[in-house]
């Protein structure tokens, strides 16, 4: 991770000047989009969040320090001095004139530093599939991201799927496809919690979809697949941080937009089983 080190500490040379983000991704090794999904997947914000707050913490320390509003404001490129003071608040909860005074509580965005640690104790299960065109038929919806624990507007969602029509599904799946899944795409690009996503609840298929059901055109590429077994859903929530953190840090692959296709193998209690997480991917050589 030492060139995504040198990126971060590029931010650092002159916080008062525009950030070239695709800059960041070249010395990262990377492209522009898959520096902004892993940074967002390691740090938990995206990356231009993450630029905006370090700014406002270096310009806080100048309006703490008893520069004048509209000099930090020019100094870090806002329109106005009210256009500071909102962006300010925003973070602060307070104006610049209440965070002067004594006691006053101050947020800040530490510089970030990332640690990768692989060990070799945890294995982790994978394989790369080349597929062809295919399309996801079923049913689809609009939900709130939850990194740890059930998801219950996903299990709302669920509840009211008839079973007819789940049946339906299964008849359309294909041999050598990923089968029924549970489909993740137009993900926000932060994937903080509380981010929106498109959930889908599907079968990978080359069929034509039966009236009724929704569909998704999936392009033909490249799939890592990573395979997990233990407690539902916590196995399945952290396959999403290890192949941030641990997978694609250490494999010459990029993550690629598309969905990301969840498929399951429940035990006779429902609360364990198997599962697998389909990422689309390219070579980190091309």
């Amino acid at each position: 991770m030492h060139q995504w080190n040198e990126a971060i500490e590029a931010i650092e040379e002159d916080l008062t000047q525009p950030v070239d983000v695709m800059g960041l991704a070249r010395t990262a090794l990377t492209s522009e989009y898959h520096f902004r999904r892993m940074f967002a997947s390691l740090a938990g914000l995206p990356i231009s969040e993450y630029i905006r707050r370090r700014r406002l913490t270096a310009a806080t320390a100048e309006i703490v320090a008893g520069d004048s509003v509209l000099n930090v404001a020019v100094r870090y490129g806002y329109g106005s001095g009210e256009a500071f003071n909102r962006a300010f608040k925003a973070l602060h909860g307070l104006t610049p004139s209440q965070a002067r005074r004594p006691g006053a509580v101050l947020h800040s965005q530490p510089r970030l530093r990332i640690h990768i640690r692989i060990e070799g104790s945890h294995e982790m299960k994978h394989r790369i599939e080349e597929l062809g065109e295919f399309r996801l038929v079923g049913f689809t919806t609009r939900v709130p991201l939850i990194h740890e624990g059930p998801n219950p507007h996903i299990i709302e969602f669920q509840r009211n799927l008839v079973p007819e029509q789940m049946v339906r599904l299964r008849q359309l799946a294909d041999p050598g496809l990923p089968g029924m899944v549970s489909a993740s795409i137009n993900i926000e690009e932060s994937r903080a919690e509380g981010s929106q996503l498109d959930y889908w609840q599907a079968v990978a298929t080359s069929l034509e979809a039966p009236q009724g059901f929704e569909t998704l055109e999936v392009r033909a590429g490249t799939w890592v697949v990573f395979e997990a077994e233990g407690k539902f859903p916590d196995v399945l929530q952290h396959l999403w941080a290890d192949a941030a953190t641990e997978w694609f840090p250490a494999n010459p692959y990029r993550w690629v937009p598309g969905p990301e296709l969840l498929s399951i193998q429940p035990d006779a209690d429902g609360n364990s089983g198997r599962g697998q997480l389909w990422i689309p991917v390219e070579s980190a050589r091309i």
